[in-house]
């Protein structure tokens, strides 16, 4: 799903994934899956400045919560909390929470990267920003299911790159993901029940009080709109200012029992594979419409250049240009859509290359040293979101996505094979009412084309929530955040910073537009926004 940058091959700018989620997930060590006895209290955390140099300038602080809130004077469990201070003090109006998505997403890695790149100062100036790394995930009590990180990063590699192509891959996918279930069976058995999304809504309640704050404010995206929409509906009246961005379809992610029966995965259901593939047309067009000095990969029309791209994929099936098979290139062109730029324009850049035979050079192999954590985004949605248990059924569902979404239809689908074997269901799902009535109204954005939550998605998630505003982004990539537009910044901080909702049916536009040098055209009025630049680094 829907979150950071991928861990997974590609060029760095091309990664991110709904999963904005791997490499988020590992910068320092994971805590262990160490589960305590004893009572957890509601004092407020000690924040301490963080000791990481790339979090320099943020506080850091560790809290205590129930592993099992049915039971919360028993075990506990911790969570990793960062903050940075609001830089107006005598303007201070309390704490905005932000989740980065996933499920999976580090918050003690992603504020860090993000803050003064994407957050609105006024917002900074006005609010401490607060995120944390989600029970399960990255250095809080953590979901492990390899004893080391060098062991999870050599199991990884032994996995058939991007996605199973053929029934040799598929078989060992099928055997790899079968050695992980085991894995985790064995290492985080106790903790794997207790990971689901209305365990961590209860935990940003607890969150919410930890910092003084009567009301919740909080930004999510990706999967963080899906919490945010649990949250809203478990606490309707703590909601202040709620802001949904990059939309889950609640519907679809929810839908059904985890009795293994399901026909569909988690990503068809919630029309993951027909953003992608409603984006990559975009993507063609406009390359089509531009010289190569604009998109590398232009064949002069849209048309050429959407049929330059499906001989250059027929090719990799049968000739991959040294390490770039066919699957690695679909999983990466995939990310690509995430981040317009510079993701789009890089993706023109490595797709022309394997047109022409050179093999784009690779990103370093990630840091041993550091956990990966690839399991925990699958500890999530596995344990709460129904996906099918027969495992011949990702290979037709591989044959049916590919049929309504092409290439980028076939990632989606083996993206939850993971949960085809998964050894746990979640003790707490949450799977509605989505319209109890709310103490404020939600805002709800999302761009018209999101390669993973579509914007039928957001539609779905605006009809279902009580009171709920949706602003379009007329634009392109995953989530307006790390897309940017001025104009929807601008309603932002009037949201969080007085309550105030865009007109009904209020639209704007991103502030630089693919393949081309954008000038600044205006804020909420014109539609429109300065210059920014969408690289993480």
């Amino acid at each position: 799903m829907p979150g950071p940058i991928s861990r997974r091959q590609g060029r760095l700018a091309w990664c991110v994934a709904m999963a904005l989620p791997y490499i988020l997930l590992s910068a320092g060590a994971a805590a262990p899956q160490t589960v305590r006895g004893g009572d957890s209290g509601a004092a407020a955390p000690t924040w301490r400045p963080c000791e990481d140099e790339a979090q320099r300038g943020f506080e850091c602080a560790t809290l205590d919560v129930p592993l099992d809130y049915d039971r919360p004077a028993g075990e506990t469990i911790d969570l990793a909390l960062i903050r940075r201070r609001a830089t107006v003090p005598s303007e201070r109006l309390g704490s905005l929470f932000f989740n980065p998505g996933g499920p999976g997403g580090a918050g003690t890695n992603a504020l860090p990267a993000w803050y003064e790149r994407y957050f609105p100062a006024e917002l900074r100036e006005r609010f401490d920003i607060v995120s944390w790394d989600p029970r399960g995930v990255g250095r809080s009590t953590a979901v492990r299911c390899f004893g080391s990180a060098e062991e999870a990063t050599a199991w990884w590699a032994r996995q058939p790159a991007g996605f199973p192509v053929g029934d040799k891959e598929r078989q060992a996918w099928f055997a790899g993901r079968a050695e992980l279930a085991d894995g985790c069976k064995q290492r985080a058995s106790k903790l794997l029940p207790h990971v689901s999304t209305p365990d961590t809504a209860r935990d940003l309640d607890r969150l919410r009080q930890a910092v003084g704050d009567e009301q919740l404010s909080y930004w999510g995206i990706s999967y963080g709109t899906f919490l945010g929409a649990v949250y809203a509906n478990l606490f309707p009246d703590k909601v202040g200012g709620l802001l949904l961005d990059g939309n889950v379809d609640p519907l679809g992610y929810a839908d059904g029992a985890m009795t293994g029966k399901a026909r569909l995965t988690t990503s068809l259901r919630i029309g993951s594979d027909l953003g992608s593939a409603a984006t990559l047309d975009q993507f063609l067009d406009l390359c089509g419409q531009g010289p190569a000095s604009r998109c590398a990969f232009s064949a002069g029309s849209p048309a050429a250049t959407r049929t330059k791209l499906t001989t250059l994929m027929e090719r990799l099936r049968h000739r991959p240009v040294g390490e770039w098979t066919y699957a690695k290139t679909v999983d990466a062109l995939r990310s690509s859509l995430y981040f317009v730029t510079p993701g789009w324009t890089d993706a023109a850049e490595t797709l022309q290359a394997l047109w022409q035979g050179r093999a784009p050079s690779l990103p370093a192999a990630p840091d041993s040293t550091a956990y990966p954590g690839f399991e925990q985004e699958a500890a999530v949605v596995c344990s709460e979101s129904p996906n099918p248990r027969v495992l011949s059924r990702y290979a037709e569902l591989d044959a049916f996505s590919a049929a309504r979404a092409g290439d980028l239809g076939r990632r989606w689908v083996w993206d939850y094979e993971w949960c085809g074997q998964w050894p746990a269901t979640a003790a707490h799902r949450y799977t509605g009412p989505w319209n109890r009535p709310t103490a404020h109204p939600i805002l709800v954005v999302n761009p018209t084309y999101d390669p993973a939550t579509s914007y039928q998605a957001a539609e779905v998630m605006a009809r279902e929530l009580a009171d709920a505003r949706l602003l379009t982004l007329q634009g392109y990539g995953h989530t307006a955040l790390v897309n940017p537009s001025t104009c929807v910044n601008q309603y932002a901080v009037r949201y969080f910073t007085t309550g105030a909702l865009p007109p009904a049916g209020a639209t704007c536009r991103q502030d630089t537009p693919p393949f081309s040098p954008a000038k600044p055209t205006g804020g909420i009025a014109a539609g429109g926004g300065g210059l920014a630049e969408a690289r993480i680094r």
